[in-house]
């Protein structure tokens, strides 16, 4: 004899055995094209508005499930999410490590709709709904190797209405209202179908789906005052250089000069252009990531090349080096270079990439890979934030993947950027939409800090975007470019910036307040009904 608690982990109705086979599908299927249609709102694609009825429907997969059907459901949901929109981690190293990758992330997505499953019981569930997603969402951000954000649902809204919110609250507070709007439609759209069967329409969940649905958006509204593009502190002509490369895939950099030589070659032909007239002189320069592999420190002839073009163009330059000492790990380093004193400041990349700068379990990893040899020395992690002054102005350094964590860029305008800038390396992942992705979240740091950045990428795309995340000048990919554009400063502070992770802490709150909620009324329910047998 076994007993079984209803309240715990409601089963399904026993007519569902009966079910045919096909109908059985209707739920996975339904749970795999709500990720799908995840993907599809995220960039290069502009359909932003395609998470709502994405999260509605994810809302109707889970809703009545058991814990561990909804967990069955959300990995499901997670893979057809996760699979497309990473797969340009497998580009040159085979499919093993991005279906790995996705498998694993959706697991965090699985353990989300457990939660959503479980104050979906609640009254107002879509709030609390929404909260235990972000609560997803953190975890996800932070666990394994230093966390993984890609896929935040914030990253898909740079071409939306809800982008205002960004700098009321950051990606968490953007990323709550796309989701309780889902599945606040769900929950209206299930209500209007109730009505039509039964004639009845309970105020007060109507009430809860209608604000659901309107708030997120009426609060975007009310944030537009927020995205401000004016030059508060004047502005600066800036410089961003995409030398290109010689190749693409995971050998671009075998030809180390060559990188080198390209970026130099493109800031002495600025430098040309601008003694001719032909293009404003800018008052700093903004090279990439990588864009010397040849440490200057120790090489002389990089040191040289360097040295010419910068004093070539005559301004201060931002040069992205690997630096190799002696011993201990490498160094993923940004370079302020003065056309007079050479190297005067340095940065080195604080968040290193996991599986790209340095192998975690290296023995393990290679069992799946022999790739992973390739980095045959990992990089270390910098302590220092980022800001250089570069001829008066004070420029915010978020190097590459950085770029995907909420500190790395609030770090820097709370130490006085006026300017951020996203030096970056994309050749690995060759023309996969990752670029694209990437580009999106420097938009959205845009208007959630309030500043111009500045993305320079050795292969494209490089890009200049304003304060309200519009992108004024963009450049073509595997092409060499320069992009030089007069840019506002500004040094007031958002919202966002000044709460930072306190948003995210309420909603985390919000949601563990739900969970134990629910946990004590099922606590409850199980005392009151007392031990009961078990059907079967």
């Amino acid at each position: 004899m076994s007993t079984t608690i209803a309240a715990v982990d409601t089963p399904e109705p026993a007519t569902a055995r009966r079910v045919p086979p096909l109908r059985r599908l209707t739920r996975p299927l339904a749970a795999v094209a709500s990720g799908v249609l995840l993907f599809l709102s995220f960039p290069p694609r502009p359909l932003w508005w395609l998470a709502v009825p994405a999260f509605a429907l994810l809302a109707w997969t889970l809703r009545g499930r058991r814990l561990r059907t909804a967990f069955g459901l959300g990995w499901l949901s997670g893979l057809g999410f996760l699979l497309p929109l990473l797969i340009w981690t497998g580009e040159e190293v085979g499919p093993v490590p991005w279906i790995a990758l996705a498998a694993v992330e959706a697991l965090f997505i699985a353990a989300t709709a457990v939660g959503i499953a479980v104050v979906g019981r609640l009254p107002a569930w879509p709030l609390w709904a929404a909260a235990v997603w972000i609560l997803g969402e953190a975890a996800r951000a932070r666990v394994p190797f230093g966390g993984f954000p890609w896929g935040k649902i914030a990253f898909g809204q740079a071409d939306g209405v809800f982008l205002p919110l960004a700098a009321v609250g950051g990606t968490p507070v953007l990323g709550f209202a796309v989701v309780l709007c889902g599945f606040g439609l769900y929950e209206l759209v299930r209500r209007a179908l109730a009505f039509r069967r039964t004639g009845e329409l309970p105020r007060g969940p109507l009430a809860v789906a209608l604000l659901s649905l309107f708030l997120p958006v009426t609060a975007a509204f009310a944030a537009l005052p927020l995205v401000d593009a004016s030059a508060e502190d004047g502005t600066a002509t800036v410089a961003a250089v995409q030398g290109n490369v010689p190749r693409l895939g995971l050998d671009f950099n075998a030809q180390r000069r060559a990188v080198l030589d390209n970026h130099a070659r493109r800031t002495q032909e600025l430098a040309a252009d601008v003694a001719a007239g032909r293009s404003p002189r800018p008052d700093f320069v903004l090279w990439p990531e990588n864009s010397s592999d040849l440490d200057p420190y120790r090489n002389p002839d990089a040191r040289a090349v360097i040295d010419e073009a910068v004093r070539a163009i005559g301004v201060p330059t931002v040069v992205g080096a690997v630096l190799s000492p002696d011993t201990g790990k490498l160094r993923n380093t940004l370079i302020a270079w003065d056309p007079e004193h050479g190297p005067v400041d340095t940065y080195d990349k604080r968040h290193v990439q996991p599986f790209g700068e340095y192998i975690p379990m290296r023995s393990v990893v290679r069992l799946f890979s022999s790739d992973v040899d390739r980095v045959r020395r990992d990089f270390g992690p910098g302590d220092k934030i980022g800001v250089f002054d570069l001829a008066g102005t004070k420029v915010g350094l978020v190097t590459c993947y950085e770029a995907a964590f909420d500190d790395m860029a609030r770090d820097t305008v709370t130490e006085g950027a006026q300017l951020i800038s996203v030096p970056s390396n994309n050749a690995t992942f060759g023309r996969s939409e990752m670029t694209y992705q990437q580009l999106a979240m420097s938009r959205v740091r845009a208007v959630e800090h309030s500043r111009t950045v500045v993305v320079p990428v050795t292969s494209g795309v490089s890009a200049v975007i304003t304060p309200d995340g519009k992108v004024i000048s963009k450049s073509g990919m595997f092409t060499p470019d320069v992009l030089v554009e007069e840019v506002p400063l500004r040094s007031s502070l958002t919202p966002a910036t000044r709460l930072g992770v306190w948003p995210e802490i309420a909603l985390l709150l919000l949601a563990a307040g739900a969970l134990g909620t629910s946990a004590t009324t099922t606590l409850r329910a199980r005392r009151a009904a007392g031990p009961t047998t078990a059907a079967d």
